[in-house]
């Protein structure tokens, strides 16, 4: 109701849809980042027995790192 009362132009109402916005990509990050980490711990505990066994552990790997790059350039913005 504060918009309506003083008349405001929207502006409120884009920084909450922004913030929720960034807060659904942090989560979803988060939740991505969660899961590199336990394919990759699945990886150790069952063991690098075939070759694509490695490819699993350069996948989730190489999907972790994305996920933190893409959190470090985040804040830096």
């Amino acid at each position: 109701m504060r918009m309506l009362s003083d008349g405001g132009n929207g502006s409120d109402a884009m920084t909450l849809r922004r913030s929720r916005s960034e807060w659904l990509l942090r989560v979803e990050r988060l939740g991505q980042t969660t899961a590199s980490l336990l394919w990759i711990g699945s990886i150790v505990i069952y063991g690098i027995n075939a070759p694509g066994d490695w490819l699993q552990l350069c996948a989730a790997s190489t999907w972790l790192l994305a996920n933190i790059v893409a959190l470090a350039t985040t804040k830096a913005d």
